[in-house]
């Protein structure tokens, strides 16, 4: 019997089609799904419209955390939505304040050995526990728990093996910027990272949950810790034990690369503005005045982490020029740093303490002051996130945060002077399910819909010939916080195409919308890496109501990819990358015989303004193929649901 890396004996466990082999389609079964708000809204019209009358998962929950910033109506009638929807299909409800989707789901649900999908990039978060979990498009969510199987090409396994033991100082947050600094935010694409060796027994879950969320930042498919003791000690801790399984890699498992990583010599590190690679030590850039320290998102909000920021701050006063916040990530963190006495360092010493939602991680409030330094705990600072267009974010783990917080400037806590904090685990969780709303028996719930929610706008087919104009040319590592900015102003729209429509690439070119309508329908030309970070179908499906049918770039994130297939967008990448430079926005360009195309995986290019060709790869599975041909994965459905005899 051949030794298997714990990702593979997951998926072996769930494999419906395909075969483990990298690089192939396959399709696994999913045991558990989770919304967000921001995607949740949309997720569930896209359930709704292939009538179904109840989620076919183990288990589904929909958490509101990303939309808590209510100036109009819109927000909170897309909770009341939410709620009512759970309540008719089976879904569990965590109401606004209960916390960040990771953070409760970690706590209260995820279950080693199992499979979780989510319509949120940080999904991954839950591998810590030794799950499978995956972030997606709301669209291959509402697929999920209608009990169809999730699509992916099977990925390869990078295997971390940690040695060694975190030094005083140091923390997950430390491990995941490493890998971050040696792999780059495209190391991970196409792979599964699975952490081994001996150093894992050293790490707390919290640590592990760290380094799996920010795993989304490598463009890895999920990232992974075996199910072990800590496991077992963090889920009787939630009064869960009953949920834990030792879950491993067989002795001997092959990787398809290995990566090491010794504890014993990693140090306080640091991502520089503006992209969660740019890591240095933190004494490479000791002395940069701070403005403001942030501590908090699914990243860094843990009992662990406030309650480490609390006993680095008691007794100290944050720097009289610097503007602090804390974000618990969940109600039960919140209650245990009150109970604990935390709360009061924190208070007293000048932090601000905001509600358990993403908050400023999403740029919904706190954006820092212009040309002024923000050191945060968070996942991503891609520049514009936080709110300020121009914005200077860093990265780090909490210690090195409220070493700003306390200085001024960006300090290794080291340099402190004071004793390394250690944090006791708590052997019992404070465990008060009051703000999860289980669903209704018998179903029978009027869905509740203000006039901000709006239909979903189906994609045409893919015809054989597209003939359209280049209405954009962007460059390496664009977001989909480019494509499709977040932010108070912004996500409020997420139920409402029409509307979230005229902020497509606002933060690229804002007369895209306009001229987008004008052309009636169009292709977008960019580089390698398209569409990385958040899982927002929104970044494919706003662009095809504006008549986008054909991204063509150098390489493409995995999540975006699939989202512009599951609405009908053709995704196409250049065969030679220097063909790139032969392309000027406004030029039109002819793609022919599509439909061959699809099943050759090379199309003809024209270039009709310069009177130029070459040649481009579309590299889609048979499965893929079809869903464009039908309009998107959404009219796939409805159409096989039109033609089954009832």
């Amino acid at each position: 019997m051949v030794a298997q890396s714990l990702t593979y004996k997951i998926l072996e466990a769930h494999l419906v089609s395909g075969t483990l082999k990298a690089g192939e389609e396959i399709g696994i079964r999913i045991d558990q799904t989770l919304t967000q708000d921001a995607t949740g809204t949309m997720a569930y019209l896209q359930f709704e419209a292939m009538d179904i009358p109840k989620v076919q998962t183990e288990l589904s929950v929909s958490y509101v955390d990303h939309n808590m910033l209510q100036t109009g109506f819109e927000n909170a009638d897309d909770h009341r939505y939410l709620q009512s929807v759970a309540a008719k299909y089976g879904i569990y409800f965590s109401r606004p304040g209960n916390g960040i989707c990771h953070q409760v789901h970690r706590e209260r649900f995820a279950v080693p050995g199992k499979t979780l999908l989510g319509s949120d990039s940080h999904t991954p978060t839950a591998g810590g526990l030794g799950m499978i979990a995956i972030g997606a498009g709301g669209l291959d969510v509402a697929v999920a728990m209608a009990g169809e199987p999730y699509f992916l090409t099977c990925p390869k396994v990078l295997g971390v093996k940690l040695t060694g033991t975190l030094q005083p100082w140091c923390a997950g947050k430390d491990v995941i910027l490493e890998l971050l600094r040696q792999r780059t935010v495209k190391g991970g694409v196409g792979k599964i990272v699975e952490y081994f060796g001996p150093g894992v027994l050293s790490l707390s879950v919290s640590h592990r949950f760290t380094i799996t969320n920010m795993g989304a930042e490598l463009g890895a498919t999920t990232s992974v810790f075996p199910s072990d003791s800590r496991t077992k000690d963090f889920l009787e801790a939630q009064g869960r034990g009953d949920a834990w399984v030792a879950y491993g890699a067989d002795e001997g498992a092959a990787y398809d690369e290995v990566v090491e990583i010794n504890l014993d010599r990693l140090e306080p590190l640091i991502a520089c503005p503006s992209s969660p690679d740019k890591v240095v030590s933190v004494r490479e850039v000791q002395g940069t005045v701070v403005s403001q320290v942030c501590i908090g998102s699914c990243t860094n909000s843990s009992y662990e982490d406030l309650a480490t920021a609390a006993l680095m701050l008691r007794g100290k006063q944050v720097h009289p020029n610097v503007s602090m916040t804390l974000t618990p990530g969940s109600k039960q963190v919140f209650e245990m740093i009150v109970r604990d006495g935390y709360f009061s360092d924190l208070i007293t010493a000048g932090a601000r303490i905001l509600e358990s939602s993403c908050g400023p991680c999403i740029g919904m409030g706190q954006a820092p002051a212009t040309g002024t330094v923000s050191v945060r705990s968070f996942n991503r600072n891609f520049k514009g996130r936080s709110g300020t267009s121009e914005d200077l974010v860093y990265l780090s783990s909490p210690e090195v945060c409220v070493a700003a917080a306390l200085t001024g400037k960006i300090t290794d806590p080291r340099d402190l002077g004071i004793e390394p904090i250690q944090i006791e685990i708590p052997d019992q969780y404070l465990v008060h399910d009051n703000m999860i709303v289980p669903p209704t028996k018998d179903g029978q719930v009027t869905v509740e819909r203000g006039p901000n929610i709006k239909p979903v706008p189906l994609a045409e087919p893919l015809p054989n010939e597209v003939k359209a104009p280049v209405l954009l040319v962007t460059g390496d590592d664009i977001t989909t916080d480019h494509i499709m900015p977040a932010g108070a102003k912004v996500l409020p729209l997420r139920s409402n195409i029409p509307a979230i429509s005229e902020f497509v690439f606002m933060r690229v070119d804002p007369t895209f919308p306009e001229r987008a309508k004008a052309a009636g329908k169009s292709i977008v030309v960019g580089g390698s890496n398209y569409g990385q970070g958040s899982s927002r179908e929104h970044a494919a499906l706003a662009p095809m109501y504006l008549g986008v049918r054909i991204v063509l770039v150098k390489s493409f994130a995995r999540i975006h990819r699939a989202n512009l297939i599951n609405f009908g967008i053709l995704p196409v990448t250049f065969a030679d990358e220097n063909d790139y430079d032969g392309i000027t926005q406004g030029d039109e360009l002819q793609f022919s015989d599509l439909h061959q195309a699809m099943k050759t995986g090379n199309v003809t290019v024209h270039n009709l303004t310069k009177g130029t060709s070459f040649i481009a790869k579309t590299d889609l599975t048979p499965r893929e193929a079809q869903l464009l041909k039908a309009g998107g994965l959404l009219s796939e459905i409805k159409a096989k649901k039109a033609a089954t005899p009832v």
